[in-house]
């Protein structure tokens, strides 16, 4: 019984935490006014769509609903806090390799893209690479322009990216060897764009 005895606050709990609070980036993608039939007629409310994103490869979207449009982004974005994963960005600047994402009806291509191309991508996946901090990318969505859906997409190719030291240790490999082989397909991206 003796080694049940309290060993002290080793958990942390009553001590307010010490974790800095980083700011956050958040962007409304989109509102709809959405009506439920009842007896006495129609209720209406709003659903939102927000994306949360620290600027530094952390990432999330969420959705709220209710009555009133500020209360259904709070919602949305208390939600997208939730959610939030970490995406590695090459130099803290595009991702490590081209990407194929689907959900749904929804298919995106993401590639990365060498320094000073900017955000070429439209609507939804825009306002995930904001708030992620990506600033060199390019981004295409074949199939459906259903903004949960892009997003929905967009999160599943970000799942799937994966840093060259992450690769080598699943591999056994050296960081090295695997990013010398990038060096080769720079120069045959760089040799199509002439």
């Amino acid at each position: 019984m003796a080694q049940n005895a309290p060993r002290g606050n080793k958990s942390g709990r009553g001590q307010p935490r010490q974790r800095e609070e980083v700011e956050l980036l958040d962007r409304l993608v989109g509102i709809n006014r959405v009506s439920k039939v009842v007896k006495g007629g129609r209720n209406f409310s709003f659903a939102a769509l927000v994306v949360v994103g620290d600027g530094r490869g952390r990432v999330g979207f969420g959705t709220g609903k209710a009555r009133e449009v500020p209360e259904a982004i709070r919602k949305a974005t208390e939600d997208a806090k939730k959610k939030m994963i970490r995406v590695p960005l090459r130099d803290g600047r595009t991702l490590h390799h081209d990407i194929v994402g689907h959900y749904g009806a929804g298919n995106v291509i993401l590639r990365s893209a060498p320094a000073g191309t900017g955000v070429i991508a439209g609507g939804p996946m825009r306002a995930i690479f904001e708030t992620m901090g990506v600033q060199d990318v390019v981004a295409k969505s074949n199939g459906t322009a259903n903004p949960h859906n892009m997003i929905k997409a967009t999160f599943d190719a970000l799942k799937r990216c994966a840093s060259p030291r992450s690769v080598a240790s699943r591999r056994g490999l050296k960081v090295s060897e695997i990013v010398t082989r990038r060096g080769d397909s720079d120069v045959v991206v760089s040799a199509g764009k002439e």
